[in-house]
């Protein structure tokens, strides 16, 4: 009894779902590490019923996915990375499959089953850490700017938010030469935190930097703990037609603005997130909606504006695939006070397309693009008590067009 006292006391997490008529296959292992985790992904053949436990003295997970075996080529643990110091398999005498993990201290984990979708199988995930928890990554200028003699100094520099889209286990799309989109956007992303970086007046944040996925409400809520004043996107587009190309930038739609505005009246009594610094949890619902609906006009229209820029921008140095600004209901382009804006810089899927993004020529002249449409947008009409409002009023802009500049 003893025994059992301790084991039920270490259960953490046991998800059952129906288990298939036959053996699930492990078809492959793998660990992926971010600054505020590790993730575990076991991909199958089936759904599993598994079950985690936490041990100590030393500290350790232990994994168990009942009915399953592993595939010829994954019988072979992978080396530990992250909080994972080393991955141990074994089988249990009632058949269960055990994957013990050696952790580097003692851990909280949690699991989900996820069931198939247009690209992947069925995926167990084990995440060991709080992803939500981690900030954007600030990326500091390559050298501090000199002050203008004109600039106050407590003048704020302007916060942009760039965010690399899909990482870690989340190729995005793949191209037909092998170009995984999660690599090509991750190095525009940086070229353009560079630039930003460099600017003065500007600071710039990631919101991931490295090879890991930061799951897509995580990306809005880092560019709010920055307090950023633009978020974007960096995609690479994909289609069936291998022959279409050019950019694409897009903003969020009026039905994506809606459905998110009522989710944040449902939960605004829990939420402890700000509109335009003004919470709206003592509110009614008639002023709780009123607030939001006015910080979601001005931040949609300040969306438009900005990606006008940056797609004239971009009609400079390549092809545009629509001339216009796009709008759409993508999940990173709902933060009701922050101006977004995702920005699909290519059609990997275009064999021609494909090789330029491989291209660090290629890649700086996307970013350089980008980072001049923003600088156009806040030249144009600068936030109050900002740096760039006071070079806007105290000189003339440099020549930095994206169509001479290569970012070489």
């Amino acid at each position: 009894m003893r025994f059992l006292r301790s084991a039920l006391a270490t259960l953490l997490v046991a998800t059952a779902v129906t288990l298939p008529a036959r053996a699930v296959e492990v078809r492959a292992l793998r660990l992926w590490a971010s600054p505020e985790g590790t993730r575990v992904v076991l991909d199958l053949s089936g759904s599993a019923q598994h079950s985690v436990l936490v041990l100590k003295n030393p500290d350790r997970i232990v994994l168990d996915v009942a009915g399953a075996r592993l595939a010829p080529g994954s019988r072979t643990p992978p080396a530990g990375l992250g909080v994972v110091k080393q991955v141990r398999l074994g089988r249990r005498p009632n058949g269960e499959l055990r994957i013990v993990l050696d952790v580097a201290h003692a851990i909280r984990p949690k699991s989900f089953l996820a069931t198939p979708n247009e690209r992947y199988g069925y995926r167990l995930v084990l995440d060991l850490g709080d992803a939500a928890a981690a900030p954007a990554t600030p990326i500091a200028a390559p050298e501090a700017p000199v002050r203008p003699q004109h600039a106050r100094p407590d003048a704020r520099d302007l916060v942009i938010a760039i965010d690399a889209g899909h990482g870690g286990e989340d190729p995005g799309a793949i191209g037909k030469y092998g170009t995984r989109e999660k690599d090509v956007v991750l190095a525009i992303a940086r070229a353009l935190a560079q630039r930003v970086g460099a600017e003065p007046g500007m600071r710039a944040v990631l919101t991931r930097d490295g090879d890991y996925f930061v799951p897509l409400r995580d990306r809005m809520r880092r560019a709010r703990a920055q307090q950023a004043d633009l978020f974007v996107s960096i995609h690479a587009d994909s289609i069936r037609d291998r022959s279409v190309d050019g950019s694409s930038v897009y903003i969020l739609s009026q039905h994506g603005a809606s459905t998110e505005a009522a989710r944040w009246l449902a939960e605004r009594e829990n939420a402890s997130d700000l509109i335009g610094g003004v919470s709206l949890e003592d509110k009614s619902d008639v002023l709780a909606s009123v607030l939001l609906d006015l910080s979601q006009s001005a931040s949609l229209s300040a969306s438009h504006t900005a990606a006008e820029h940056v797609l004239h921008q971009l009609n400079l140095v390549g092809e545009i695939r629509k001339p216009l600004v796009q709008q759409a209901g993508f999940m990173v382009l709902k933060s009701p006070d922050i101006p977004s804006m995702l920005v699909e810089t290519a059609y990997i899927s275009n064999p021609a397309e494909e090789r330029r993004l491989r291209g660090l020529a290629h890649q700086a002249k996307l970013a350089a693009a980008i980072h001049q449409g923003l600088r156009e947008y806040f030249y144009a009409d600068p936030p109050a008590g900002t740096r760039i409002a006071q070079l806007a009023a105290g000189t003339p802009q440099p020549e930095l067009s994206a169509a001479r500049d290569s970012g070489g």
